[in-house]
């Protein structure tokens, strides 16, 4: 058994490899689904699985990292600990672990949140054929500030200036909402939705189609960084108040649960926006005879304006700017410590939080 430290890696590459290691050295099997790009390095990628228990156990919990690129070092690093502490988890009779390792491979090795499409894969699970997309008419508004052409202090002073002034007029948090919501018109913008599938996407709908179809039950735990407080997880409810799925959440992980689909009950106000398209539907659509319970578990890195202002400059570095330049190292290393805690204080939270919400989740779904 591992010091909780070794779970964590300084790149994409890295946690791939440590990933891979865990499940050999546990005597499980991994099946690969290769990304049609490479990495920085011209590197391979690809979106991992290692199954844990019973393949046709009705009730299975799945495991997620790197929905959001750059987010990956921490739903990988507690991955990797599970693996390595096998024996220590309680698998309940008839349940089944699945671990999804980079489900945007893209984004983890470039450190983007967005995938090789600039897509924001939380807002993707929609209905493209229909194109009946949802409408933002705040991020229009802050399109041309939000990611300007150039990225000198000129011009971000002046794009700052419209953000505060949107704020001033329409309050803090629809400001927020309007940048995060997610948007379908602005293809090198934030939070963009896309027009099609994208690979991630399809790639999870098979995942959930192979492994979690045909069971009675299942959960997800999807891990994310970038919201709240330092090191904290917030259990974020893809199910509204009042629902089944949402009680079923309060009860395997308490009280601090939140949900951003009900603005009546305050003391269930999540950190994140009502967004459309994310990972929860995709799952419910892929397995949709499954009874679901799926979470987001949040955690807290930097400042909400410091968090959003590290994906401006990445979007901008992306359409306009250099990535080999001196400016796009800064900002990739901006973006890095933004949504990655590289400390050991920060790595020893996320594996005790992380590690005991999927102990809860196997308890929760072993006790239907």
């Amino acid at each position: 058994m591992k010091q909780i430290s070794h779970y964590f890696s300084m790149d994409y590459g890295e946690a791939r490899d440590k990933f891979m290691k865990a499940a050999h050295a546990a005597g499980l099997a991994v099946t690969s689904h290769q990304n049609p790009v490479t990495g920085p390095g011209g590197e391979a990628l690809a979106t991992d699985i290692v199954c844990v228990g019973p393949a046709n156990a009705s009730r299975r919990l799945l495991v997620c990292s790197a929905t959001h690129g750059a987010e990956g070092f921490c739903g990988s690093g507690v991955q990797v600990g599970l693996l390595d502490r096998l024996a220590t988890l309680a698998l309940p009779i008839d349940t089944s672990l699945i671990l999804v390792h980079a489900i945007n491979p893209y984004g983890f090795a470039w450190l983007r949140r967005v995938n090789e499409d600039n897509v924001d894969l939380n807002r993707n699970f929609v209905d493209h054929e229909a194109g009946d997309y949802p409408v933002n008419a705040g991020y229009g508004e802050l399109a041309a500030a939000l990611v300007p052409e150039v990225w000198d202090k000129a011009h971000r002073v002046a794009a700052q200036s419209v953000l505060d002034r949107y704020g001033e007029v329409h309050g803090l948090f629809t400001l927020q909402a309007a940048i995060s919501l997610g948007q379908y018109d602005h293809p090198d913008g934030l939070f963009y939705g896309g027009h099609a599938p994208t690979w991630s996407r399809r790639t999870l709908e098979t995942i959930v189609a192979t492994h979690i179809a045909g069971a009675s039950h299942a959960a997800l735990v999807d891990f994310h960084t970038g919201l709240g407080p330092y090191g904290y997880g917030e259990p974020i409810c893809f199910h509204a108040p009042g629902s089944a799925g949402y009680e079923r959440a309060k009860a395997w992980y308490g009280e601090d649960v939140t949900s951003p689909y009900d603005g009546t009950d305050e003391s269930a106000n999540s950190t994140s926006a009502a967004v459309v398209g994310h990972l929860g539907y995709g799952c419910a659509w892929a397995a949709p005879d499954t009874v679901w319970t799926a979470i987001a578990l949040e955690f807290g890195t930097q400042p909400v304006a410091d968090v959003i202002d590290a994906l401006r400059a990445d979007a901008w570095l992306h359409a306009h700017g250099d990535l080999k330049g001196d400016l796009g190292r800064e900002i990739k290393a901006t973006v890095r410590a933004t949504f990655y805690g590289d400390e050991p204080e920060w790595k020893r939270k996320i594996w005790q939080r992380g590690s005991d919400i999927v102990a809860r989740a196997l308890d929760g779904l072993g006790a239907l």
